[in-house]
């Protein structure tokens, strides 16, 4: 049996290579089925037609004779990709090669960065040169020049400084002392998390690491698993996000509808974003019922015996913790608190709240908002904390200056596992992107939407499930499928209410259960969790969130199309949710 699991990582090698290599063969019959369908906007003159060089105003211009034409385009602002294999079902190949790579071989580098390679290979047309030059130049090396991209390594870095420093303080311990005297059951320290994750609702990166940080020390007292704790942090992190209309998940959703009604197609999609409301109705069922199955109840097992990394061992071993004895629970919350203020403070000054404006301060407030850049926030409202933090320990004299100074580094050591894997899936998504994948995901779209339309929501939702789980990102989900729906229905058709709610829906599903994501990755790193682990032991709770939301979409789709309330499928969803579980605890399966 040890031989055969060994082999496998050779067996799924050996089939990658395979695959790549058929690929041209595939490519080159049907690379021109579709006129037009591997057009991209010029590189050299963004897609305006005009002349770089001389924006028309040199008659004697070498590049264009002063006609102020690009040269590269014809004026017409497009030229055909480069890649043969751009708007194909091949453009999905590179993420499906990583996940399947990652699930496989329990190794996430290296999947990830075959992946990576594989949209390289693609990208090139199988040319080496090109291959090496795409890989770093247009995925590693762009990614992390990205100004958004950075500010959230900054954050992270920031908050694993924070982190180390509150347990250094003893804060951490003195918190976990009063949670063993305030939460007297396994029950109630879940509970709690589920609670602070609910109410940390600004943003899901901010919502992972806050909540881990600050349980991580109750769940451990009472032998909760990290795989649950990962998991409790993951689904309150976008699910709550993306119902709560004071977010940066509002604000971006809003961004993809125009007219300025984002918001308010936002706040009528809420009852209808299945996948959401019932991964937290799930939660809290599994809690109280005290029910688990899949690979989680054997972690969960092995968390009541004290393995509370599910027989692995602790990735983010390294942050040591004070005594016993030392620090009070002011200096795990006092910084905590801090924090929250300064994050949205941050939040609100990136989209222009103190410039002024016109209306009260609450419609100032809801503007900048919904006009927030989440990594700028994030970032100078963590940098805010930070120096909050060194100057309160200081007072507190918990910690000497140099002790405070050691934990910078050591906090950016304890955040490297989840640097690692942001920056592989970012690269990993520009190779995806590269390829045209949303493209050829909207077209399939299209093509498919007329004829079905009552059972469009369910569609919706699965395709947005595929799609995020691929690209490991929901806001671009978002931005492909939303446009789409639009096209189809008029703001104020109810179905087209459902269709949109099912697409947010199916996003944060397929951001949920993928290794590529973010928002997974963060939730490992806040729980302190090996990733794929973490996956792993999610994935079946996920998958049944997924299946209920499925169900409740043809329902919620048959019931609009026979004029009849399509808010009758929540109840009835979560009628089903229950019933699951019952089913689980009576059968005897944990």
């Amino acid at each position: 049996m040890k031989k055969r699991i060994r082999l496998l990582p050779m067996l799924a090698a050996v089939l990658v290579l395979a695959v790549l290599c058929a690929a041209p063969a595939f490519a080159e019959s049907g690379a021109q089925d579709e006129p037009g369908s591997r057009m991209v906007e010029c590189a050299e003159c963004g897609g305006s037609g005009a002349c770089m060089e001389c924006l028309g105003k040199d008659a004697a211009c070498g590049a264009c004779g002063g006609k102020n034409i690009c040269g590269a385009c014809g004026g017409s602002g497009r030229t055909e990709a480069e890649s043969r294999f751009y708007n194909t079902a091949w453009s999905l190949l590179p993420p499906l090669i990583a996940i399947t790579l990652a699930l496989i071989t329990k190794e996430v580098y290296s999947s990830l960065f075959i992946g990576i390679a594989a949209g390289g290979l693609l990208y090139a047309n199988f040319s080496f040169e090109g291959t090496v030059l795409h890989v770093f130049q247009g995925g590693i090396v762009s990614v992390l020049s990205d100004a958004y991209n950075v500010g959230i390594l900054v954050f992270l870095v920031v908050l694993g400084t924070m982190v180390c420093m509150m347990n250094k303080a003893g804060g951490s311990a003195a918190f976990g002392r009063w949670a063993q005297t305030h939460i007297k059951s396994r029950v109630g320290a879940q509970l709690a998390t589920v609670a602070l994750g609910c109410l940390i609702f600004i943003d899901d990166y901010f919502n992972c690491l806050t909540v881990g940080s600050v349980m991580r020390p109750v769940t451990d007292k009472h032998r909760v698993s990290r795989a649950k704790l990962a998991y409790i942090i993951d689904a309150t992190a976008a699910p709550v996000c993306i119902i709560a209309p004071i977010s940066s998940w509002a604000a971006a959703v809003s961004g993809f509808v125009e007219d300025g009604k984002g918001l308010s197609l936002f706040i009528r999609a809420i009852p209808y974003n299945f996948y959401a409301l019932f991964t937290i109705a799930m939660m809290v069922m599994l809690v109280v019922l005290r029910v688990d199955y899949g690979p989680m109840a054997k972690s969960e097992a092995l968390a009541g015996g004290g393995d509370l990394f599910g027989g692995g061992p602790d990735p983010y071993a390294g942050a040591g913790e004070a005594p016993a004895d030392k620090g009070r629970v002011v200096d795990l919350i006092a910084p905590i608190a801090v924090l929250i203020i300064c994050c949205v403070v941050g939040m609100v000054y990136s989209g222009g709240f103190f410039a002024g404006g016109e209306g009260g301060v609450l419609a100032r407030f809801s503007t900048a908002f919904s006009n927030s850049d989440a990594s700028v926030g994030l970032m100078l409202g963590s940098a805010f904390a930070l120096v909050f933090s060194f100057v309160y320990y200081m007072l507190r004299r918990a910690m000497s200056f140099r002790e405070m100074m050691g934990c910078i580094p050591d906090g950016f050591k304890a955040m490297v596992p989840a640097i690692m894997i942001l920056t592989f899936a970012w690269s990993l998504k520009a190779m995806t992107d590269s390829l045209g994948a949303k493209y050829f995901v909207r077209d399939l779209v299209k093509s498919g939407a007329e004829g079905m339309q009552m059972f469009l929501p369910a569609i919706v939702f699965l395709i947005g499930c595929l799609l995020a789980f691929a690209t490991g990102t929901s806001w671009g989900t978002f931005g492909v499928l939303i446009p789409i729906t639009m096209a189809i229905f008029p703001l104020d058709d109810p179905m087209g209410i459902v269709c949109i709610a099912a697409c947010m829906a199916g996003a944060v599903c397929g951001d949920h259960c993928s290794p590529i994501s973010d928002t997974t990755i963060m939730a490992s790193a806040g729980a302190q969790c090996d990733h794929v682990q973490h996956v792993s032991t999610q994935l079946p709770y996920a998958i049944t969130a997924a299946a209920v939301s499925c169900i409740s979409y043809v329902a919620a789709g048959l019931l609009v199309h026979f004029e009849l309330p399509g808010l009758l499928a929540l109840p009835f969803g979560l009628a089903l949710m229950a019933g699951f579980l019952l089913w689980k605890k009576k059968s005897g399966t944990r």
